[in-house]
């Protein structure tokens, strides 16, 4: 019996921490403290955001999932069979994985900032699926997406699901965008984009009753703890989220339950009751503001796919 084929597992990420410390430290530092949201994903974080997926409130992995469902046969015809898949923010790679069967891709490339749990689920998917060619990257795109000839050459179906882009202001996702243009190497992008809706629903989805996503935005200060050697307490900080309509975005901040100084090598800040620290954004669009966005970036031909509420949208965009 021949032995299981195991994934191919190519890190990136910097063994140097120090310009992580820095960024964190000007983050904190700044007027009106922040620290970036892929600072959230941290190995706890990542199964933490996995459970949020699964909660009540949290419409967007189910809306979308039901428009993949729904269009299945439609969005494989016009991606077409054999294509090499790469998975951007791949997480526990089970949204990719659920296109396997219709999308047929002959290679799978899992994108991830945490490194050990992207080992850990492309181990079990591998188990899964035993003849896929299955290869990790290791890496933050957050900053510049530039993928390794390592990944295979050719054209490629980037897969963005979940509306990540929303991570990132209009202008930040428009150069992402275009760096994602030429990734694809002359394939595509395949991306999932959450809609405006009413905000009794934005608000909810970012703020569920069993309190998952609250243990999701503190964990972040256990990663800063290490990443930078602070002495945040969890305890000393809440979970606020709502959506701003003037943004069109949803806001994530840790709010000072009381004032409290927080100390790091090289550097201090108090933080008085009521002081927050900006983790995230989630940007809500239109679908014509989302498609002119694409277009901007260098897609020319665009094909959009929602669900019957209207609450998200899935473009399949090309050049």
């Amino acid at each position: 019996m021949s032995a299981m084929r195991r994934p191919r597992l190519i890190n990136r990420q910097p063994a140097e921490a120090t310009g992580l410390r820095d960024e964190l430290a000007a983050g904190l530092l700044a007027p009106s403290a922040h620290v970036s949201p892929k600072f959230l994903y941290d190995s706890l974080g990542s199964r933490l955001f996995a459970a949020i997926t699964e909660v009540e409130e949290y419409y967007p992995t189910r809306t979308e999932a039901g428009i993949f469902n729904a269009h299945a046969e439609q969005i494989a015809a016009s991606i077409g069979p054999g294509c090499t898949l790469v998975d951007l923010g791949a997480g526990n790679c089970a949204k990719a994985c659920n296109l396997f069967p219709t999308l047929k891709p002959a290679r799978y490339v899992a994108v991830d900032i945490s490194v050990d749990f992207l080992a850990e689920s492309l181990n079990y998917l591998q188990f899964r699926h035993p003849e896929m060619d299955v290869t990790g990257l290791g890496c933050d795109f957050s900053s510049r997406l530039d993928l390794p000839d390592e990944i295979g050459s050719g054209p490629r179906v980037l897969f963005y699901p979940g509306s990540s882009i929303g991570n990132f202001t209009p202008d930040q996702a428009l150069v992402f965008l275009q760096q994602a243009r030429d990734a694809s190497q002359g394939g595509g992008m395949l991306i999932g984009i959450d809609l405006v809706k009413p905000q009794a629903i934005l608000d909810a989805a970012y703020d569920d009753a069993l309190g998952i996503t609250a243990a999701f935005n503190l964990n972040l200060l256990n990663a800063v703890n290490r990443q930078l050697g602070a002495n945040f307490g969890v305890s000393n900080f809440r979970h606020i989220a709502f959506f701003n309509a003037e943004q069109s975005r949803i806001e994530m901040h840790l709010e000072a339950r009381h004032t409290n100084t927080v100390t790091w090598p090289g550097g201090e800040r108090c933080f008085v009751a009521g002081e927050r620290i900006h983790t995230e954004n989630s940007y809500k669009y239109t679908v014509d503001r989302a498609n002119s966005l694409l277009n901007a970036a260098g897609f020319r031909r665009t094909r959009c796919w929602t669900d019957p509420k209207g609450w998200f949208a899935l473009f399949w965009a090309t050049v």
